[in-house]
């Protein structure tokens, strides 16, 4: 049965791959988009990726009227919009909140007089919002510390250790079920979107699912955007012939998941009536360090450069997180498809058609003058 679908933030990354599949699949497709110019830039008009097939609404996740014609017969809605950037929203918290939290309540109660022909609500969620990952001590078993101190890190002491009995600690799978401790104000709005979402779909009887993305990456994600993910970041200064920066030491490990596998996760929970008010991890449920994907992306790209280590870090930063995904396996049959040295021959054939102006210097000074980076 074909559904009539509105995609919020649909004309972006993630977006514009899952409008692809909906409308292979037979449904119809709503996009609504602002069009951000950090990510689509500064005169952007509708994407030349985002499928013809889609009827677009260009509008602000926070106009009411716009949403109005955007909702009009759909029975699901994705909600994908986000301003997106863990470092820039310390310093732009009222664009971050108003986007993210604010955006999502104006989209919720231009749902309510809807409600009945609403009939599932999937919403974008983060891995931000776990803060650090999970962990295993030897003496204390699975913990879950909080933030390094400032004076650890300027001690150049970069690995967890617990928070009981101070010995290192070593990094295992995080699953759903992890407290939550975001640390960043865009992490905190991403909270408040599956939070609100899930309360909104319990009361009003909409099958709701949050799904935490892990890091992202694949074509189409926006070369040029200092505050994307790292995979695109590292591609930009590398196609402008400059060496990756990296933190720490590099071997804060992550979990990177292609654009086509988070395709695959939000088409299952659009389609499934399993599951209900529940969040998911998304992900591959394997570790890569940042200079993994450093290396790998020079080699994708062709070019001799080593990242740059600059002994430094940013604040909020965390050491290790990757997913555990046994659950959406369990209850979505969801099964990742693309490793990393796979997607990023695909990456790499995109960056190569695309502009890439490289800010990350510029995103830097930013941190660096606010006491973020240091």
């Amino acid at each position: 049965m074909s559904r009539n679908v509105l995609v919020t933030g649909g004309a972006g990354f993630i977006g514009s791959h899952l409008v692809d599949a909906l409308i292979a699949r037979g449904d119809r497709v709503i996009v609504l988009d602002d069009l951000v110019p950090q990510v689509h830039g500064p005169a952007a008009t509708r994407p030349r990726f985002l499928a013809q097939g889609a009827r677009f609404v260009h509008g602000d996740i926070c106009d009411q009227a716009r949403l109005g014609q955007a909702l009009s017969d759909v029975d699901t809605v994705v909600h994908l919009a986000a301003e997106v950037g863990v470092g820039q929203s310390m310093y732009e918290i009222v664009r971050y909140v108003r986007a993210n939290t604010l955006g999502t309540a104006v989209l919720l109660q231009a749902l309510l007089p809807r409600k009945q022909q609403i009939k599932k609500l999937v919403v974008a969620s983060s891995m931000s919002v776990y803060g650090e990952g999970a962990y295993t001590c030897e003496a204390c078993g699975v913990v879950y510390p909080r933030l390094r101190s400032a004076e650890q890190l300027q001690a150049h002491d970069w690995e967890m250790h617990c928070d009981h009995c101070g010995r290192t600690v070593k990094p295992i799978p995080t699953n759903e079920d992890k407290p939550l401790f975001p640390t960043s104000v865009y992490a905190i709005t991403k909270r408040d979107h599956e939070e609100m979402c899930l309360t909104f779909g319990q009361a009003y009887g909409i099958p709701s699912i949050a799904l935490r993305f892990f890091n992202v990456y694949g074509p189409r994600q926006a070369l040029s955007n200092p505050y994307t993910g790292v995979a695109a970041i590292f591609s930009s200064r590398l196609l402008n012939g400059k060496p990756p920066l990296v933190f720490e030491d590099g071997n804060q490990a992550r979990d990177f998941v292609h654009v086509s596998d988070i395709v695959q996760a939000l088409l299952l929970a659009i389609d499934t009536r399993r599951v209900v008010n529940d969040v998911l991890n998304v992900g591959t449920g394997c570790a890569l360090t940042v200079l993994d994907v450093a290396a790998a992306l020079a080699r994708g790209i062709g070019v001799d450069l080593q990242p740059e280590l600059v002994g430094k870090f940013r604040s909020g930063d965390i050491r290790h997180c990757f997913a555990d995904i046994s659950r959406i396996r369990s209850v979505l049959g969801y099964q990742p498809r693309v490793q990393f040295e796979q997607g990023v021959h695909e990456l790499v054939e995109w960056i190569r058609q695309e502009p890439a102006v490289d800010q990350v210097d510029h995103a830097y000074r930013e941190l660096a003058e606010r006491g973020l980076a240091q």
